[in-house]
């Protein structure tokens, strides 16, 4: 899949595949503590490198991954969003992260709105998940506001099989009938 013309424009954001110009701004989105904290943890460079590179490759094997999510006032890279499906997983999820300095502007919700609609119009999904540590409120709250109900506690396949997370899901009719009331 070409991802060269992708892209996803919303009121403040720009949604694009991943760019090698984008890694030194998630390199410090995954080594902030706080903001790794519910998406597996830190990560040091090299890792964060690899994990990087598996996203941009998913989009070219799969033709799905995390969008870099980009600040229309600066031009800034401010977190990663998108439809995602490792192996294993429970299900179609579109998930986020967003840098910590951006946090409590509405980004994750205004990105995931508009990664969830085009994962609905483009790959075919009847239903978006997202998986969300319990102890995560702030994500929980993005969740319901997304329009996405807690179906209750999900399981991970290896190396994230002890996380204590739930699936919250909507369908793509209920996020329809949403959008129409």
């Amino acid at each position: 899949m070409s991802t060269d013309s992708l892209r996803i424009e919303t009121p403040r954001l720009i949604l694009r595949p991943p760019r090698l110009e984008d890694f030194e701004a998630y390199a410090a989105f995954a080594a902030d503590a706080e903001a790794a904290r519910f998406i597996g943890g830190v990560q040091p460079r090299n890792t964060a490198w690899r994990s990087f590179m598996a996203q941009a490759g998913a989009w070219h094997l799969q033709g799905i991954s995390m969008f870099s999510v980009i600040a229309k006032s600066s031009g800034q890279w401010i977190g990663r969003v998108g439809p995602w499906m490792p192996d294993g997983w429970p299900g179609t999820e579109v998930g986020w992260g967003i840098a910590r300095s951006q946090w409590r502007r509405g980004y994750a919700a205004e990105a995931a709105a508009a990664a969830i609609d085009w994962a609905f119009a483009n790959l075919g999904w009847t239903e978006v998940i997202h998986i969300i540590d319990v102890d995560n409120v702030a994500s929980a709250a993005v969740a319901r506001k997304l329009g996405s109900q807690n179906s209750g506690r999900g399981r991970l396949p290896p190396p994230y099989e002890n996380a204590v997370v739930d699936l919250w899901r909507q369908s793509r009719d209920e996020c329809v009938d949403r959008r129409r009331s």
